[in-house]
Formats: structure tokens, sequence, C-alpha cells
């Protein structure tokens, strides 16, 4: 597959992203891993937030402890993914100048949805994030 620096339409490219990350997440933390590490070469430093949470027993066993949120920073959104009550649930916030001006709970279809419009964007504009993404997608 190649990505397009044209920008890519709501069906193909977004649409198989947006399944691929779908695939088998059913909690916060496994977003994260792939955010974080499968994606790693396509983003940006600094654009992906982690939160965990660490208990007492993480602490005095070293470890990171559990992945509560994840955010996605974007150029006029952020992406939030919390672990919830009932589950994952997803909001994004649409920024201006540094400013939170709308938050919006969304289902995380469409969470993952606007993710894979962001991460096309990100890759029409940055020729080495095309690159990791195809690597990503098998392309």
């Amino acid at each position: 597959m190649t990505l397009e620096p044209s920008g890519l339409g709501p069906s193909g490219d977004v649409a198989l992203l947006a399944a691929m990350l779908r695939a088998d997440r059913a909690d916060v933390a496994s977003y994260a891993r792939v955010l974080t590490s499968a994606l790693a070469g396509a983003l940006p430093d600094g654009m992906v937030e982690v939160e965990q949470r660490r208990g007492l027993g993480d602490r005095i066993a070293g470890r990171d402890g559990r992945t509560v949120a994840v955010v996605v920073h974007g150029v006029d959104r952020e992406l939030e993914l919390r672990e919830g009550a009932r589950g994952v649930e997803a909001q994004v916030r649409q920024i201006v100048k540094g400013v939170v001006i709308s938050r919006r709970t969304v289902a995380v279809e469409e969470w993952l949805q606007a993710l894979a419009e962001d991460l096309t964007r990100l890759a029409a504009r940055d020729a080495a994030a095309r690159a990791a993404l195809e690597r990503f997608l098998g392309g």
C-alpha cells in the first residue's frame, strides 16, 4: 500500500488504518502499546502521551503501573482514550491556540476514524511519517 501525500479520503487507506487499530483492542493499554511502539517511528516526539496509575505494589516492584489513558496531540485537536467505569471512553477536544474550546464524548469507532485522519494528514506533510505508516500497514 502506498500513502499518497495528496491526502486520503474516508474510504481506502484511512478506513484500513482505523480497522487495523480497531482489531483486538479492548482496553486503553492496547491502544497505548500500538501508538507508542508500532507507530513510534511515524509520530513526532510528544504527540502521544500515556497516563499510568502506579499502586504501591508497582512502585515497590519498579513497574510502570497500569495504563489508564492515552492522549494523541494533533494540530487542532486532542484525541483521548480513558479507562472508564464501563470500558474505554473516547473524547475529542478541539484546540485553538492551546485552549480547549470544545469537548465531545464519542464512540471508540469515531475516535479511531479521527486518529486515522490525523495520521494521514501527518503522513501527507512528512515523508518520514509516511514511510513509517507504510511499513506499519505492510506496504
